[in-house]
């Protein structure tokens, strides 16, 4: 095939442009999970979630996918969002490398003479209209988002293990992605592009499929259990395991082993290795913490002696805001409904102990 007809290849199918441009990386052709991965972002859904296993090289696929979206419209406006700048910053600079160096996009390079913004960060490509947005900017998830505008808005890992430990940090980081509606333009092709890996069981990623978000998911292995992705694992893993049962439980990317999945199994623990490469949220199932936080009495009490009688609330007012609330989404700790004024030394004490994690056992100790 000659060099022109594979680049019209290229220009319409992002399938053909990610080969080209693995080739000019120097890196093995994509597997078929990134060709997949890569069919999904060329869908063209004006919102979508990309869930894969860590290392499945979605990142690098989608700033690939970035600047094929300028080859083929230099007035796109593509903005990356990341839970840090540094990480976005990453993704502009390959992507900048990428039109630098890639003889196909070469044409992208910024011209100062024309008055381009030339940043690594932040930077227009060549052919593009006058604009007050760069043809591609990065930013932190905490950066100043307002006033920004794009065709193109990639969010990448924007939730991590320190903005989504706490239900108080997980509903700040839903209010700073609420922002991303706002960013995205009217125009035709539009598109908001959620990728990440949950980093808790109550993952704000739930959240985007609930709004109406297309949602593809692409774990490391076969999965057993094909229910518990509500209809979003990749089709075409549903389709090989419908023909071939025997490759449930083995590995969907060829260049993780069985003996490499094994190995970060152990080094993650069976929750972090379901939550980062299983890509499995299931364990926010209510009915598998029978205890919540809204269960218990919090309050400031002697050593010695306490209230004859405590009342359980579960009103606003009584919410307590000032300490970290380590809970699922809508679960929160109160302070007592009713605190009685007369004390009484303590009989004893009873120690709840949940060894198992059901929240069902309890072990009465003596004081």
């Amino acid at each position: 095939m000659n060099n022109t007809k594979l680049q019209l290849l290229a220009l319409s199918d992002f399938k053909v442009f990610l080969k080209i441009c693995w080739e000019h990386l120097r890196l093995p052709e994509p597997s078929r999970l990134q060709y997949e991965i890569a069919d999904f972002l060329q869908e063209g859904h004006s919102r979508s979630v990309l869930q894969a296993l860590r290392g499945a090289g979605k990142t690098w696929i989608t700033g690939a996918f970035a600047a094929w979206r300028l080859l083929r419209d230099p007035n796109e406006k593509i903005l990356i969002v990341s839970q840090s700048g540094g990480h976005s910053d990453n993704i502009a600079i390959f992507i900048r490398k990428l039109i630098e160096t890639m003889p196909l996009l070469s044409h992208l390079k910024p011209d100062m003479s024309k008055g381009h913004r030339t940043s690594n960060t932040a930077f227009d490509v060549n052919g593009c209209e006058v604009s007050v947005q760069p043809s591609l900017r990065a930013l932190g998830i905490t950066s100043q988002l307002q006033g920004n505008r794009a065709s193109l808005l990639i969010s990448d890992d924007v939730e991590g293990q320190q903005n989504s430990a706490t239900e108080m940090r997980r509903e700040q980081l839903r209010n700073q992605t609420a922002e991303f509606e706002a960013i995205l333009q009217t125009t035709e092709g539009a598109q908001i592009l959620v990728l990440g890996t949950p980093q808790s069981a109550e993952s704000i990623y739930n959240g985007f499929r609930e709004d109406g978000y297309v949602t593809r998911i692409f774990p490391a292995r076969y999965p057993e259990e094909t229910t518990i992705y509500e209809g979003c694992l990749a089709p075409y893993m549903v389709e090989v395991m419908a023909k071939d049962p025997s490759i449930i439980g083995t590995t969907t990317e060829p260049r993780f082993t069985e003996e490499d999945l094994i190995l970060r199994e152990n080094r993650y623990g069976r929750s972090g290795f379901k939550l980062q490469f299983m890509l499995d949220t299931t364990l926010s199932d209510a009915e598998k913490y029978p205890l919540k936080l809204k269960d218990l009495i919090v309050t400031d009490l002697d050593t010695f002696e306490g209230p004859a009688s405590i009342t359980w609330s579960s009103e606003a007012s009584k919410e307590i805001s000032d300490i970290p609330n380590v809970g699922f989404r809508g679960d929160k700790l109160h302070r007592p409904g009713t605190i009685s004024d007369d004390l009484k030394k303590y009989e004893g004490v009873i120690l709840a102990i949940d060894p198992a994690g059901t929240g069902k056992l309890s072990v009465p100790v003596p004081w």
